[in-house]
């Protein structure tokens, strides 16, 4: 199968972009996840840097695996005005792309016939990497996946199949001198261009089972999961509002949610509603740890009543946060 037949098969499925390259060995990613894990970037992050002898494998994922597609989906969606009490919720958490990637790539199998599988926010393959063999995009300096068209406003999935299909051939693209994600990242972790330091990124802390360390609470502002601060400034995603195709119905998207609800509802209910969002442990009292800083930073005076019950609750985690939170609250207002 051609390139040109590829992109005919993904744009009948809504895909909006798609690359193929050989199912071979990702050798040097394997190299550096393995330096990179070594000085302790990673942090306690699993996900595809967990098991890089497969993750970065591809040929291992399938018997007589042949071709590695990747393909995008953009998920970007303008954002509401963000009311009173309400924390924020990283961009690409708002609707469920991946599903949409994963039904449409479990088509694109189908029609190809012979074997395949779907890697979909699966550990086992290191999507990014696949995308930018393929030429669906290119490594931002923030360690993104940048596509031509959508900028990094996408969600990755992977078809590794047992079709033949000729390569696309990668984008020859990178960030130039732009160092605006570098610059914007209120907490260094993106110091060394292209790596990642998660001990101190934003998005990392909110998915952690620890406490937030004190100097990183303050950035995070109203952000109760993940960070998008790279992405906000980069001139690759500029624009994107006219680029995007609008496909995914947007009157499920959850930009905002309730601090009042974070910290009120019950635990099980709490988790079950946001099922979709990574969490420790599956443990919600790591979202009411966001939520808490939140309100920390964003509250206003009498939300200092929203603290009460963890200011001397027997849970030292959210005790603490919430002590801080009060402290925060009152140094604002000037009390």
């Amino acid at each position: 199968m051609t390139t040109a037949e590829l992109q005919q098969l993904a744009d009948d499925l809504d895909l909006d972009v798609v690359g193929a390259t050989p199912a071979s060995a990702y050798l040097e990613t394997e190299a550096r996840i393995l330096e990179r894990r070594a000085r302790g970037l990673f942090a306690d992050m699993r996900f595809t840097m967990a098991q890089p002898e497969t993750s970065c494998h591809p040929e291992s994922l399938l018997p007589d695996a042949r071709t590695v597609i990747s393909a995008s989906h953009c998920y970007w969606a303008e954002e509401p005005p963000r009311g009173a009490a309400e924390g924020r919720l990283s961009r690409y958490t708002w609707s469920d792309g991946y599903a949409f990637l994963r039904e449409r790539l479990d088509a694109l199998g189908r029609t190809l016939g012979g074997a395949y599988r779907v890697l979909v926010d699966a550990n086992q393959h290191v999507d990014r990497e696949a995308a930018a063999r393929s030429g669906v995009g290119f490594y931002g300096k923030n360690t993104m996946l940048i596509t031509r068209r959508y900028g990094s406003w996408v969600v990755l999935g992977t078809l590794v199949t047992t079709a033949e299909i000729e390569p696309s051939a990668p984008l020859e693209l990178d960030c130039g001198s732009c160092t605006l994600c570098i610059d914007a990242c209120p907490t260094g972790a993106l110091d060394e261009p292209g790596t990642l330091d998660a001990t101190k990124c934003l998005s990392y802390w909110t998915q952690a089972p620890a406490a937030i360390p004190e100097p990183y609470r303050e950035p995070l502002g109203a952000q109760v999961y993940g960070c998008d601060i790279c992405q906000d400034v980069c001139p690759w995603n500029r624009g994107v509002e006219k680029r995007r195709r609008g496909l995914l119905p947007r009157d499920d998207a959850t930009p905002h949610v309730s601090l009042v609800d974070w910290l009120e509802r019950e635990g099980d209910d709490l988790r079950g509603e946001f099922r979709r969002l990574y969490v420790p442990k599956n443990d919600s009292r790591y979202l009411r740890r966001n939520a808490i800083v939140a309100v920390g930073n964003v509250g206003r005076r009498e939300d200092v009543d929203l603290l009460e019950p963890y200011l001397d609750c027997d849970d030292e985690l959210l005790r603490e946060h919430a002590q801080w939170a009060a402290r925060r609250i009152q140094e604002r207002h000037g009390d």
